[in-house]
């Protein structure tokens, strides 16, 4: 699939902040080479990228006179992109501050593409990803799926948690209860919760805590569904604010502003970030949607043409699966609808 083409303006706009970047990095990296020049710097030591604020980075010292303090740390220039839940060697300045030196092997990366078509990553060494959807605001098939094509791409496993279950009634149970068995049918894993306080508290935190118990994690899903709530059930001592669920309007509002990784008492590691909200599917190609659908994906090149487009064309594997049932109604509208919208962002950047 092309790259979205840019417009002289956002050219202009791409240059600019590049310099700029360049600059900042060039004055930083000064500074690090005077300490390393000056053996103004400790020995080095295993670290855990726990925040990012911009330039500086939060490292938790994991060994060492320091260990399980943050420090803030610069990272050297010739060191790839850092995001939360990097493994990294740090060595240890005045106070609490650091620099990072290098950055371990990940063994997951979680990435988003940006405004301009370039894979941003977001966390890494995630152990899965935790799919937070409710009875209000109400669930989306599409949407969900989304979600689960952007966690199979990352080979990272999902899970899905339905939350807010307090809310179903018998009105949206049965659309709801639709939904998820056509998920668990797939082999997701799917939990049900509520992070209202009633008598069955404990119980559902005990839920919980068993999803994220010696694992890292990150939680996604709309605006609404009671994400930071959930955190708060998990670490109630944490100042961490919740969005109010409007209620003219039924959307809830992003709280969270800076990717960090919490520590929990049961023994996991949990990575909240603004970053994750929503995965945009342009950058990938067809071939790579047709991969993030699980019971689509052993038919792939199985069609009679190998441009199949999977609408309509005689010998379409996929459309025969569908036919007989071993592929959703509710699925393959979603896919039918990820294809045609990655047409039209295609179409729309290149006609920018």
């Amino acid at each position: 699939m092309a790259k979205r083409r840019l417009n002289k303006q956002q050219q202009w706009r791409i240059k600019k902040i590049q310099s700029e970047r360049t600059e900042r990095a060039a004055r930083k990296e000064r500074v690090v080479d005077r300490q390393l020049d000056g053996s103004e710097l400790g020995t080095e030591q295993a670290g855990l990228l726990i925040a990012h604020f911009g330039q500086q980075l939060e490292v938790e010292a994991l060994e060492g006179e320091r260990k399980g303090r943050s420090v803030r740390c610069f990272a050297r220039t010739n060191i790839d992109t850092l995001v939360t839940g990097d493994r990294v060697i740090w060595r240890p300045g005045a106070e609490d501050t650091g620099v990072i030196v290098a950055r371990g092997d990940r063994d997951s990366l979680l990435q988003r593409p940006d405004n301009f078509g370039q894979l941003k990553p977001v966390a890494a060494n995630i152990d899965h990803i935790i799919l937070v959807i409710a009875p209000e605001p109400e669930p989306h098939d599409n949407l969900i799926d989304r979600y689960l094509v952007a966690a199979e791409s990352t080979g990272i496993p999902a899970v899905i948690l339905l939350n807010k279950s307090d809310l179903l009634d018998e009105f949206n149970s049965p659309n709801i209860e639709a939904l998820i068995a056509r998920y668990a049918a797939l082999g997701y894993p799917v939990v049900q919760t509520s992070a209202q306080q009633d008598d069955q508290s404990q119980h559902r935190a005990e839920q919980i805590e068993a999803l994220v118990k010696a694992k890292t994690c990150v939680f996604v899903g709309q605006s609404g569904v009671g994400k930071s709530s959930i955190i708060q059930t998990l670490m109630p001592d944490e100042a961490i604010r919740v969005g109010a669920l409007s209620e003219s309007t039924g959307k809830g509002t992003h709280t969270t502003t800076t990717a960090r990784l919490f520590h929990l008492s049961c023994g996991g590691d949990l990575i909240d970030s603004p970053g994750i909200r929503e995965f945009g599917l342009w950058h990938m190609t067809p071939q790579e949607i047709e991969y993030g659908f699980r019971e689509i994906r052993p038919l792939i090149g199985n069609c009679r043409f190998r441009n199949c487009r999977h609408m309509a064309e005689p010998g379409c594997a996929i459309e025969s699966a569908a036919d007989d049932g071993r592929i959703s109604a509710e699925r393959m509208h979603s896919f039918r609808r990820i294809l045609a919208d990655m047409a039209e962002q295609q179409a729309r950047g290149l006609s920018l």
